[in-house]
């Protein structure tokens, strides 16, 4: 054993995810149809690009409407 090991530790966090998981076994596969629902779709590069293609360009200072409050 080496002197620079340090002693096995785990965190309350840890603990309690472990704890749930074991209560929980289906968890997991939750989380992950969750995700899939939410995060892992296809791009649709057509729309994208038609979203990238209608931005309107924002002045440097965001408040300024193009015209000067006196009229000037």
């Amino acid at each position: 054993m080496s002197i620079f090991r340090r002693p096995d530790y785990t965190s309350e966090v840890t603990q309690f995810i472990e704890t749930l998981k074991a209560q929980k076994p289906s968890l997991e596969a939750e989380q992950r149809a969750g995700r899939a629902i939410w995060w892992d779709q296809k791009i649709d590069r057509n729309a994208e690009q038609d979203y990238e293609d209608a931005r309107v360009a924002q002045q440097p200072y965001v408040y300024q409407t193009g015209q000067h409050p006196n009229g000037k």
